[in-house]
């Protein structure tokens, strides 16, 4: 007997799946099949308490495990350890995730935020969030991947989910967090998600320390670069009209 199972950042619905990006892992990973097995089982009644081996589980210990991930990296940089946050959503207003980031960042924690909409930490203030920044890419398609990806002192753990990093996604919502265990599909994700965008120069507001987005332009002599178009070009469906 094989589990097969598919997890995502986004909705079953014909219509957004052409204009949103996200990210799908269809497995059979034996682990992970067995805590989504047992997702289903306490969704459809089960009282029992039941422990998860690698899933995070709204509203149950979701903001209570990135809480955790997040203090990680603290203590490693307290430590002279490698520590820094990549993370992409689509709203950030979770205050007590964004009082641990403000937390980090005094720390000397790098973190890089990609926030399609609503943002309410403060980036860039000296002596509180200066190690923080936030952007925002605004394109053809709709960006709607959840992408958290943490140090761990050079031994990444990188998750993907269905919630942004808001108070509802973490105390009123049925949310997962799910890892990306194979190394290859973490370097994959990354690039797309973090190393692409470090390019664009077109399509990409940065915001700072007032609350104003201020749009990347590209240089005089360099060539327009737009995190999507390049996207595109990778996996074989770009189109110049």
């Amino acid at each position: 007997m094989v589990n097969y199972f598919h997890l995502g950042t986004g909705n079953y619905h014909e219509k957004t799946a052409k204009l949103y990006t996200d990210f799908g892992l269809i497995s059979a990973n034996k682990e992970l099949a067995e805590d989504v097995n047992k997702f289903f089982l306490q969704l459809t009644g089960s009282n029992a308490k039941i422990n998860f081996k690698h899933l995070f589980i709204s509203p149950i210990d979701s903001r209570k495990k990135i809480m955790k991930l997040i203090s990680q990296e603290i203590n490693n940089k307290k430590n002279n350890k490698n520590a820094y946050i990549d993370a992409k959503m689509n709203q950030l207003t979770e205050r007590n995730i964004i009082s641990k980031l403000y937390e980090a960042s005094q720390a000397g924690v790098k973190i890089n935020l990609h926030v399609r909409g609503e943002c309410i930490l403060i980036p860039g203030v000296k002596g509180f969030s200066e190690n923080i920044k936030v952007y925002s890419t605004i394109g053809r398609y709709l960006e709607h991947s959840r992408v958290f990806k943490f140090c761990n002192n050079d031994n990444p753990k990188l998750y993907l989910s269905s919630a942004d990093w808001m108070t509802r996604n973490m105390s009123n919502r049925i949310e997962i967090f799910f890892p990306i265990l194979e190394e290859a599909l973490r370097e994959r994700i990354y690039h797309e998600v973090f190393v692409l965008p470090k390019k664009d120069n077109f399509k990409i507001w940065r915001l700072d320390s007032s609350g104003k987005y201020i749009k990347r332009t590209p240089s005089k002599g360099n060539r327009k670069s737009h995190s999507q178009d390049e996207l595109c070009k990778i996996h074989g469906t770009f189109n110049e009209s």
